[in-house]
């Protein structure tokens, strides 16, 4: 069964990767969706020992998550490009900030609301919602290995979080950014640019075509190199610092060697490295996903649903009654919103269904933008919280 599980955990990203490429709907509802349901169904089968079980599963479970998410990270952001930054619009910047004092707002109001409940490790829990707000699954995945969260949260958590999330993005794309175009109806002066050559007008930020050819998978391999060497100096320092491996130090390491590596032009250029950091990160989903315990479900994980929905739709609340505030227009807004709570992928289907191509590049710079801060901004509030 062991053996089983590394197959599964190895050999379904790369399915889910041919099928994103094959099938629309695959690209719809995303690979990390996928990637977690897989996880779910190997949980639920009642094939495969529980961690609580097998000390043998629990290591394998262990050492794929200690390993794929500082993999994933660095060669996630070398091709981010943060120049762009410097092509965008104040509008831009006043969505990025609107979106980020609505979540630690929401996030700070929640955990009032809820400190007195029964939900254990709620500044940990906080942390995860803010990584969500920010990145998506990179910066929920970061945090949870940063601060060593129990499985079970991260997978309630996650759980509840998509729950919501993604009938909220299948009304955007039905037609639900129209409200929000009247609700802001104020002028867009955002512009539209090409990142390293790809189209983004046309959807393929995460595009995966390509990608083993031989004159670009030994870059893509290079830049995986360079994502281990980075490992191994975030290891290196948590040894001379903390004198074992901190989790913590390790993240943060190798998120800011990751964001400096990407001001580097070669770095940058390196060829479909963000595609081989989401497959480390689907492995990571797969691999969280299968430590779903169902007998775990009690009232406190109804507390943390409730918990969830309410830092989610008071994020959303807030960030809309700023960007009011601010006169951010409803296109933006809505790219804002899908940039930092599901990531830059999901901006290009989104913008092609609203047929406004000049927000494109506003929002995916506010999702790699989340990229960057989202971890640091988590791990402090989980630092702060228990003050209050």
């Amino acid at each position: 069964m062991t053996i089983t599980a590394v197959l599964i955990y190895l050999l379904f990203p790369v399915i889910i990767i041919l099928l994103f490429q094959k099938f629309v709907i695959v690209q719809k509802i995303g690979t990390v969706l996928i990637a977690y349901l897989v996880g779910i169904v190997m949980a639920l089968s009642g094939l495969f020992p529980t961690p609580s079980e097998s000390v043998e599963m629990r290591t394998l479970q262990d050492w794929f998550m200690n390993i794929t998410v500082p993999l994933a990270i660095p060669l996630m952001l070398f091709n981010c490009n943060f120049k762009l930054w410097t092509k965008s619009l104040p509008k831009t910047f006043t969505a990025l900030i609107c979106g980020l004092i609505a979540i630690v707002v929401s996030v700070i109001i929640s955990y009032l609301i809820f400190k007195s409940s029964k939900i254990q490790d709620l500044p940990d829990l906080s942390a995860l919602m803010v990584g969500i707000y920010t990145g998506g699954t990179m910066n929920f995945a970061a945090i949870g290995k940063a601060l060593n969260i129990d499985p079970n949260l991260l997978i309630t958590s996650l759980t509840f979080e998509m729950l919501i999330t993604f009938p909220f993005i299948v009304f955007l794309i039905a037609g639900g950014f129209r409200i929000f175009r009247k609700l802001l109806p104020y002028s867009d002066k955002s512009i539209t640019v090409e990142i390293n050559g790809e189209d983004l007008e046309n959807g393929s930020f995460e595009s995966y075509k390509g990608m083993f050819k031989k004159n670009t998978f030994p870059k893509t391999l290079l830049g995986l190199g360079i994502s281990f060497l980075f490992m191994a100096i975030g290891a290196g320092l948590s040894l001379l610092i903390t004198g074992k491996l901190n989790e913590l130090v390790v993240i943060l390491t190798i998120t800011t060697l990751g964001i400096l590596a990407s001001f580097n032009q070669k770095v940058r250029e390196l060829p479909k490295t963000f595609e081989l950091g989401m497959f480390f990160i689907l492995i990571f989903s797969i691999v969280v996903a299968s430590q779903f315990n169902i007998q775990a479900i009690n009232n406190e994980v109804f507390n943390v649903f409730w918990f969830v929905l309410v830092v989610l739709c008071l994020s959303i609340f807030v960030h809309f009654l700023l960007c009011r505030l601010f006169k951010v227009s409803g296109d933006l807004f809505t790219v804002a919103i899908v940039g930092m709570l599901c990531s830059p992928p999901f901006i290009p289907p989104v913008v092609g269904a609203m047929k406004n191509k000049k927000v494109l590049i506003s929002g995916i710079v506010i999702g790699l933008i989340g990229y960057a801060v989202g971890t640091y901004l988590g791990i402090l509030l989980s630092v702060i919280l228990p003050t209050l």
